[in-house]
C-alpha cells in the first residue's frame, strides 16, 4: 500500500471521497491510482459504478462513508449542498468523527466554512479543513492543482499525503476559512483573466488575423500566462465540451467575492464587470455552460 516508507512512517488511513463530478472523479481516479483505499458516494449512483470497476469501495450513504474512512475528501457544488451531505439524513454529521477528519474542496463562501466546520466539530467532533482547489479539470486529471488549504497544522500535515497523490501544490493559508478566501483571490484573476482573454481572442477574430496563433506568438512575453495558453485556443476553437468549468460556478464565486469585498471595505471594480460578465452569460447560454462561453457574448455565433 502507497504512504509508507522507512523515511516516511506515515500511517496509511482509510479514505473517502464524496461527490464524484468534473473533479471529484478524476481527483479518486489518482487516489486509486496511488494504492490507496478509497470508498466513494455521490448522490447520483451511476457516477458510482465505474469507479468500482477501478477499485473503489461503494458507500450506502455519507454516514456509511465517514464510518468507514478515517479521511473523507469532498467537493460538491456549493455550501447547500455541503450543508446537505453534513448534515441531512444519513449525513457525515450522523457518524461517529472522533479522530476523523473532513477535507472540503468546494469552494464556499469563508463564513460558511466556518460554520460548517464549528457545527460538525460539535456534532461528532470530526475536524475540518477547507481546502478549494484551482487548475481546472485537466489540473485534475494530471496531478497538477494548486490546493489552499485553512485548518488546524497537524491536520494539515496529516493529509498532505494523501493530497499529494491529487495536487502539485498544497499550502496552509491559516485558520479555517483562510482557504476559502484564498480561493476568491484565485478567481479575482481567473474569471478577470477569461473576460480579458475573451476580450483579446474576439479582437484578434475580428480583425482578421488567426486568434488560435495568440498563445504561440505571446509565449514568453508579459502577456504570457497558463490561462493564454489553455483558454485562448478553446475559445477560438470553440471547444468546450468537457467544460473546465461551469458559467454558474464562476458566477457563484465572484458573487462571493462581491459580498466579502463589500464586509471588508475592499474595491473590486475588475472582478465586479467580471461578475456582470459571467451574469449575462448564464442568461445567453445558460448556468452549466462552459465558463469560457463568455467568449460567445462578443459577436452572433458564427
Amino acid at each position: 500500500m502507497a504512504g509508507a516508507s522507512e523515511e516516511n512512517p506515515q500511517v496509511v488511513e482509510r479514505l473517502g471521497y464524496l461527490g464524484l463530478g468534473l473533479m471529484g472523479t478524476p481527483m479518486t481516479r489518482r487516489l486509486l491510482k496511488a494504492g490507496y483505499q478509497v470508498s466513494v458516494w455521490n448522490r447520483s449512483e451511476g457516477k458510482v459504478a465505474p469507479l468500482v470497476a477501478e477499485g473503489a469501495r461503494p458507500a450506502a450513504t455519507p454516514r456509511d462513508l465517514l464510518a468507514n474512512s478515517d479521511i473523507v475528501f469532498m467537493c460538491v457544488t456549493d455550501a447547500g449542498a455541503v450543508e446537505d451531505v453534513i448534515f441531512g439524513t444519513e449525513g457525515l454529521a450522523a457518524a461517529p468523527g472522533a479522530g476523523r477528519l473532513v477535507v472540503d474542496f468546494s469552494s464556499i463562501h469563508p463564513d460558511a466554512a466556518r460554520n460548517l466546520a464549528k457545527r460538525l466539530k460539535a456534532a461528532n467532533d470530526a475536524g475540518w479543513i477547507d481546502a478549494p482547489v484551482s487548475g481546472g479539470t485537466k489540473g485534475a486529471e494530471e496531478g497538477t492543482l494548486a490546493i489552499m488549504a485553512g485548518g488546524d497544522a497537524g491536520d494539515i500535515q496529516r493529509v498532505r499525503p494523501y493530497v499529494l497523490a491529487m495536487a502539485r501544490r498544497f499550502t496552509h493559508m491559516g485558520p479555517t476559512g483562510a482557504g476559502q478566501t484564498t480561493k476568491l483571490c484565485n478567481q479575482v484573476i481567473v474569471g478577470c483573466a477569461m473576460a480579458v482573454l475573451a476580450e483579446a481572442t474576439r479582437l484578434a477574430v475580428n480583425a482578421g488575423i488567426d486568434a488560435s496563433r495568440l498563445p504561440e506568438a505571446l509565449a514568453g512575453g508579459f502577456a504570457d500566462s497558463i490561462p493564454l495558453q489553455l483558454f485562448v485556443p478553446r475559445m477560438a476553437q470553440g471547444i468546450h465540451s468537457p467544460p473546465l468549468g461551469h458559467i454558474a460556478t464562476m458566477l457563484k464565486d465572484l458573487d462571493t467575492v462581491a459580498d466579502v469585498a463589500q464586509a471588508t471595505s475592499t474595491p473590486v471594480p475588475m472582478a465586479s464587470l467580471a461578475g456582470q460578465i459571467f451574469r449575462l452569460a448564464k442568461a445567453a447560454r445558460g448556468a452549466d455552460a462552459d465558463a469560457l462561453e463568455i467568449y460567445k457574448l462578443s459577436a452572433a455565433e458564427r
